[in-house]
């Protein structure tokens, strides 16, 4: 039996989900009030919309998406120029949206966190797995064009 595993979006759902539960059981103290928490909106909608264009992107070069599956194209268009990983940057704005909406400062930590575990559990592994597939193509992208930002 194959073993499931746990896609990003299921680690961004869940940080969704403690940022909200921080927000309201442990708000430690609120860092950001109306009306300027309302800006957060903002980054929710670009993270929303790199998301969207990204994933896009893959379907358009006919590779997966699934980081546990070997790519059959590399993609550097579009968003992929600016950053190698611009779904999970958009995740991370994503989440750096709703803390600034929620504006509490314990919804915050959470943000960090997400970052690192994306960085570690799955960029690393992703980034060793392009190297193997797509050789010299993936080195010279990646000295190209940074990780993040």
């Amino acid at each position: 039996m194959k073993e499931k595993k746990i896609f990003p979006p299921t680690y961004g759902l869940l940080a969704l989900i403690t940022m909200i539960g921080l927000h309201f059981l442990l708000p430690l103290t609120q860092v950001i009030g109306i009306p300027w928490n309302v800006s957060g909106t903002i980054l929710i909608g670009v993270g929303l919309m790199m998301n969207v264009i990204a994933s896009n992107a893959f379907t358009k070069h006919k590779t997966t998406i699934k980081p546990d599956e070997e790519p059959t194209a590399l993609v550097t268009d579009g968003l992929f120029r600016v950053s190698r990983n611009p779904m999970y940057l958009g995740a991370v704005l994503l989440l750096t949206g709703v803390a600034i909406t929620l504006g509490s400062l314990s919804s915050f930590i959470v943000v960090p966190l997400f970052f690192f575990l994306i960085n570690e559990i799955f960029i690393k592994s992703e980034e060793k797995m392009l190297a193997e597939k797509l050789d010299e193509a993936y080195l010279a992208y990646k000295k190209r064009v940074r990780r993040w930002l």
